[in-house]
């Protein structure tokens, strides 16, 4: 499973759980919570009413008094109020009043009158001066029918308790309020988990991108490409930085170890010829022969100096991770000023080229085309010609195709041509090059995105191609 996709499930799953305990807590402290606030009502209510008709109480007129009218008058008001949306057209409160016995000597429902309330809690704890309230079902059967009673006591003049009266309102009438509170608990509550999937989503693909972006980074390292460090924010990018800056080290390291012991190398066949053809000197000897070694210590010493430009400009291009310059650059004008700054000499250059623009460092291609020049230049017998064909391809690519009439690669030499220091004999003795044309040539490729190959001309002889993007 990868990373990202772990983050965002261990993320998700801490905010689903979360939520999901609070959306339990609120909806289920939404009815209690409602409830306490009716019975806060209703105990308030009934201490109000207990005053009021405390004097028809005393008097015996309980269920005949003003006070009983006065109940009876509410029974048949309509409110007409707008609660919260809901609309309240009739009066749920019941009413009853018990003596001191228990016994209801008046109930606004007008149904039990005359019965015995004495154990239920609202009447049996009232009496004995505690605070007396119930939830009772009105039918056995219905988990719904459940009415809030809250009674309060009836004194004579010395304070004793000689009466209850109840308030009764059934929690039925609090249910629309109860379930659009739970609706709306509920809706935030799936609006959080949405937001906190999308914050999850987002956060996941952001850290799984910037991890992506630096496993390629590394792996391109790992395979020797040029890789420059993914632009990311905070950790990332300094982790990024990091890994470049310890690249870059390494890498330095390396390439100076391995550039000294194959340019060490390199140089010993040189001078060697130059150590010999000097002390050959020192003695007495012809003045052909001095002629003759003198002209060896002079090819060596241009054979060196060659290798150290050469070798110089490769590193150059093997350090540099991006091109510095892009220019649009029209291909065939780079053509021929390379054929200008080429050479040549018994062997012609024949250049043929269609309209190819490509973007990049002129400096750089200039000298991978002279560099591909003078190796087909070399190849080629004295009075033949290389051929130059400039043209783009049906894949949005610029070729620069140089074609010599040398005698071909050898197959063993094949996978090795474009390798740092390789170089093959020349024909009709010419000496052998310093190895490192080819390589700057395929270095200079891959920096602007291309690249080069060279392979048997089935006509005969050699062709070298560099591919380019086209501008």
């Amino acid at each position: 499973m990868r990373i990202g996709l772990r983050v965002f499930l261990g993320y998700f799953a801490i905010v689903a759980l979360a939520a999901l305990l609070l959306a339990r807590v609120f909806v289920a402290e939404v009815k209690p919570g409602v409830r306490q606030a009716m019975e806060d009502t209703l105990a308030e209510t009934a201490n109000v009413l207990a005053e009021i008709a405390t004097d028809d109480f005393l008097a015996g007129h309980i269920a005949d008094g003003r006070f009983a009218q006065r109940v009876k008058n509410v029974q048949s008001r309509d409110p007409g109020a707008q609660i919260w949306g809901f609309q309240k057209r009739a009066v749920t409160t019941r009413i009853y009043v018990t003596d001191a016995r228990g016994i209801v000597v008046f109930d606004s429902a007008g149904r039990d009158v005359g019965k015995n309330y004495a154990r239920w809690n609202d009447v049996y704890l009232t009496l004995r001066g505690q605070y007396g309230a119930r939830s009772t079902r009105s039918d056995p059967n219905d988990p719904n029918s459940t009415v809030m009673h809250v009674a309060a006591p009836l004194r004579d003049a010395s304070g004793r308790i000689v009466g209850v009266l109840t308030v009764a309102k059934p929690n039925q009438t609090l249910a629309p309020f109860i379930a659009r509170s739970q609706a709306k608990v509920m809706k935030w509550g799936w609006l959080l988990m949405g937001v906190a999937l999308l914050i999850g989503l987002t956060t996941a693909w952001w850290f799984a991108r910037q991890l992506g972006a630096l496993q390629r980074y590394a792996h391109a390292v790992t395979a020797g490409e040029r890789a420059t460090p993914p632009k990311a924010a905070g950790e990332f990018g300094d982790l990024g930085q990091a890994l470049e800056t310890m690249r870059t080290r390494l890498e330095g390291k390396q390439y100076v170890e391995q550039y000294v012991h194959t340019l060490t190398h390199e140089m010993k066949s040189p001078l060697a010829a130059i150590r010999g053809s000097a002390e050959l000197l020192e003695g007495p000897m012809a003045e052909a022969d001095r002629a003759r070694f003198a002209a060896a210590i002079r090819a060596q010493s241009e054979r060196l100096a060659q290798m150290i430009d050469k070798l110089l400009a490769l590193a150059a291009v093997e350090h540099q991770q991006a091109l510095e310059v892009h220019d649009r650059l029209d291909l065939n004008a780079v053509v021929v000023d390379a054929i200008a700054h080429c050479a040549k000499g018994d062997v012609e250059i024949c250049h043929n080229g269609g309209e190819c623009y490509v973007e990049g460092d002129p400096f750089l291609l200039r000298q991978a085309i002279v560099n591909l020049f003078d190796n087909a230049v070399s190849f080629s017998p004295k009075g033949r010609h290389v051929d130059v064909d400039v043209s783009p391809d049906d894949e949005g690519r610029c070729q620069v195709r140089v074609i010599d009439a040398g005698p071909g690669i050898p197959d063993y030499a094949m996978p090795r041509v474009f390798e740092r220091f390789y170089s093959l004999p020349r024909p009709e003795g010419g000496s052998r090059s310093s190895g490192l044309g080819l390589c700057f040539v395929a270095e200079v490729a891959a920096l602007h995105g291309g690249r080069a190959t060279l392979e048997n001309f089935h006509l005969g002889g050699a062709i070298a191609t560099l591919e380019l993007p086209e501008a």
